[in-house]
């Protein structure tokens, strides 16, 4: 008898690849499309009805069963009102990660396993291995696409009976097959924006739920040079969005460079990016995923997603992480995640607490 697999769908091609691949396995294949966010967009649509309507036409299309199930209660206490939080805290979170942990390894996985399935599937670009009772998250074939680094919060014991399909597999690959196939999501480009929430006017729509106080933009000098329309939507780095035209006989962009929450200031450089390098970080929130560390060890880690993996000493001392950079890093942003590595897995990763200079 064939093992049952209960995909999570989310209208996309990858998750539809992901479906493709294990019917074509053997497996007895479901396909599970999770509401998480109820609320219409910027046109009045809504797009989580465009989603289920995709998913609806790839499951018929693979001859496999398909039902929804709504988290948006979950999802709105568990990573909704943090992502404000942080917000309102002046720091930069990244609900991707968050969402992995408390949503789609959390109360979806539960709900699969409670239909019968033997294992849960997800169409990221990573791959697992379950051995001895133990599960490590190894990095996908595609180094472009692995997106170990998202879900460096999933505790070990939640990837037990997980699959991931496109492991092997580049994202050009994995067109090619939804289109050999002709699944309709073949040629649908990839979501972005808040996770399930999707792409919107980012500043408006924080607007909605946190109340922007403007404020002074300082040099590191204490020169005055502009009004920022409320800390929370600027980052460390950030370059556009700064609203400072050029100084007379200079060249070179702004950069915002750290922001005093207390006082309601952000600090910006012009051409002179040297402020916004760090020797250092602090990070709270450890989680482990395969792997028992020692006290102090050497790893790579990326501090963003888009980053190549960086050499570092990493120190465990009462909870935290102090990760020591084998060169100055840019733009190390409190609020996102440092995530460790060795040759092959993605360690676990943490919350960025401190940044030191």
């Amino acid at each position: 008898m064939s093992k049952t697999v209960v995909v999570g769908m989310s209208g996309g091609v990858d998750s539809s690849a992901a479906a493709l691949i294990l019917k074509r396995q053997g497996y007895n294949v479901i396909g599970l499309y999770m509401l998480n966010w109820e609320e219409q967009d910027a046109r009045g649509a809504c797009s989580a009805e465009n989603d289920y309507a995709d998913v609806q036409r790839v499951c018929s299309a693979l001859d496999i069963p398909y039902y929804s199930v709504n988290f948006a209660k979950q999802y709105n206490e568990r990573v909704f009102s943090y992502f404000l939080e942080e917000y309102r805290a002046g720091r930069t979170p990244n609900p991707d990660v968050l969402c992995n942990r408390e949503i789609k390894f959390g109360p979806f996985r539960d709900y699969a396993l409670s239909m019968g399935a033997d294992f849960v599937a997800t169409g990221h670009y990573c791959k697992i291995e379950h051995t001895g009772g133990r599960h490590r998250l190894l990095k996908a074939a595609d180094a472009g696409k692995d997106q170990t680094y998202f879900l460096n919060q999933v505790r070990e014991r939640q990837l037990e009976n997980v699959l991931f399909p496109l492991a092997d597999l580049p994202k050009s690959e994995v067109r090619k097959l939804a289109e050999e196939y002709g699944l309709s999501t073949a040629a649908k480009k990839d979501s972005t924006g808040i996770c399930f929430i999707g792409e919107r006017n980012f500043r408006k729509f924080l607007q909605n739920y946190l109340p922007a106080q403007s404020g002074k933009i300082l040099t590191l000098d204490g020169e005055e040079v502009g009004t920022h329309i409320g800390l929370m939507y600027y980052t460390v780095g950030q370059r556009k969005g700064l609203d400072l035209g050029g100084r007379a006989g200079e060249e070179g962009r702004w950069f915002a460079v750290k922001k005093d929450l207390k006082n309601n200031i952000l600090y910006v450089s012009h051409g002179d990016e040297s402020p916004l390098y760090s020797k250092a970080c602090k990070v709270s929130g450890l989680n482990w995923i395969g792997f028992d560390p020692a006290a102090s060890f050497d790893c790579t880690a990326k501090f963003r997603y888009r980053q190549t993996e960086q050499s570092v000493k990493v120190n465990l001392k009462d909870g935290f992480a102090f990760v020591e950079f084998g060169t100055p890093q840019r733009a190390v942003t409190e609020g996102q995640y440092a995530v460790f590595y060795d040759s092959v897995a993605c360690l676990g990763g943490g919350v960025i607490e401190e940044v030191y200079y």
